[in-house]
Parts: C-alpha cells; sequence; structure tokens
C-alpha cells in the first residue's frame, strides 16, 4: 500500500508547520505532489480535506486526510516505517518526544508570532519567552548531535522549520539568537546538512519579505 500510494501535500509555503511533513516526507523518501494553498482564497479540496479547521497543512495518502502537522508526522513514520525513523520505539523515548515536539507548538509559534507583530512591553515580554523556551530546548539537546541521538528524529523535524523565521525574530526583536543560543544553532547547521531539511526550509529573506507583507495586510506598524 506504502509503495503505490498517492500522496498529495495541501501546503503554504512559509509555514513551519508545512515544513515538517516536507521534511518528514523527504527523510522517507516519498514521492509526492506538492499543491500551494492561496490562503485567503481556499481550495474546495482543502475545505473538503480540513473541515473542522480549515487549515494547512493537510497530507492527503489515498484519499484519506491527515490534519495538524504533528500528527501527520507520526502517521509517515508509522507508515513507511522501513526507512529513517523518526519516533523512538522505546515507550518511555517516546512518550519524551511527544512532550518535547509539543512544547515547541506550544511555546515558539506564538512566542515568534508577538515579536514580529508587537512592540514594547508585550514583544519584550514573548522576546524572553522565546529565548527561555531555545534554552529549555537546547538543555535538552545536551551533547546529542540530534534530539533524536545520532540521527535526526521526531522532535528535531518538528523544531527545526523554525530556523527559517529566526532571521524576522531577530530583526524585528533586536537580538541575537546565537548569542543566547550558540549550541542550538550548531545543532540548526547539523540538520540544514541533511538535504531532507536543505531543500525543506525557505530562504530566511524571502520568509522575512512575506512578514513583511502580512504587517502590512493587518496594518501592523
Amino acid at each position: 500500500m506504502a509503495d503505490n500510494a498517492e500522496v498529495i501535500l495541501l501546503d503554504f509555503w512559509p509555514s513551519p508547520f508545512g515544513m515538517r511533513i516536507r521534511i518528514a516526507l523527504a527523510e522517507k523518501g516519498i514521492r509526492y505532489e506538492y499543491r500551494e494553498e492561496d490562503l485567503k482564497n481556499k481550495s474546495d479540496l482543502l475545505l473538503q480535506m480540513n473541515p473542522v479547521h480549515k487549515k494547512i497543512p493537510v497530507l492527503i495518502h489515498n484519499g484519506k486526510p491527515v490534519a495538524e502537522s504533528l500528527i501527520a508526522v507520526q502517521y509517515i513514520d508509522e507508515v513507511w516505517k522501513d526507512k529513517a525513523p523518526l519516533l523512538p520505539s522505546d515507550p518511555y523515548q517516546r512518550a519524551q518526544a511527544n512532550f518535547w515536539a509539543d512544547f515547541v507548538d506550544k511555546k515558539l509559534f506564538e512566542l515568534g508570532r508577538k515579536i514580529w507583530a508587537t512592540k514594547g512591553e508585550e514583544q519584550e515580554a514573548a522576546r524572553q519567552g522565546f529565548i527561555e523556551s531555545l534554552k529549555l530546548l537546547e538543555g535538552e539537546l545536551g551533547e546529542k548531535p540530534f534530539f533524536g541521538g545520532e540521527n535526526l528524529g521526531y522532535v528535531d523535524v518538528a523544531l527545526v522549520p523554525f530556523y527559517s523565521w529566526f532571521y524576522v525574530y531577530e530583526v524585528c526583536g533586536n537580538f541575537s539568537i546565537e548569542a543566547e543560543c550558540p549550541k542550538l544553532i550548531e545543532w540548526t547547521k547539523r540538520c540544514l546538512a541533511k538535504e531532507s531539511v536543505f531543500n525543506s526550509l525557505p530562504d530566511h529573506k524571502k520568509v522575512y519579505g512575506f512578514m513583511l507583507e502580512l504587517k502590512k495586510r493587518f496594518g501592523i506598524e
């Protein structure tokens, strides 16, 4: 079933959540059809495949939709389990991986958004919270090459897409992530040395341009 599968990804290029699925598919060597969504004019297929949230990304496997990026990455790992395992087989390590991926979801996106979309005290609080979150992740990484140990794993796939937004956060928040979390930047370099990651992440200057468009659209000075 997996080898002859029809796989479609409904996505939007600057989405760190979509990047996760792109990395997971690339790690597994899965061929798929990429469909870019216009979020101002969502396709009928997106609305049909994700009627609850009406959001990207959505992975469609043989006509069946899998919404939410972390769930989709787990699904990919379970269906195509013969190559590049992402989640640990040990139940405790698996639980820990799920905890840290969930931590990334709950913290980074919203704090990062506040860094570029707010000013003053709110922005400063978001910047501090963002740095604190990265430092906690850096502590979890420890001396390992990857969060998954010797190989790219689930937490790596959950976190590394945010690297494409680091430049946005740094410019808007006036800070250096490398100065605050040097080990984490070393980790991103190891991730980017992998083709699956490098080819799935857009250029940070392009993402910055997208953020400027967003600010204009929402009337944020």
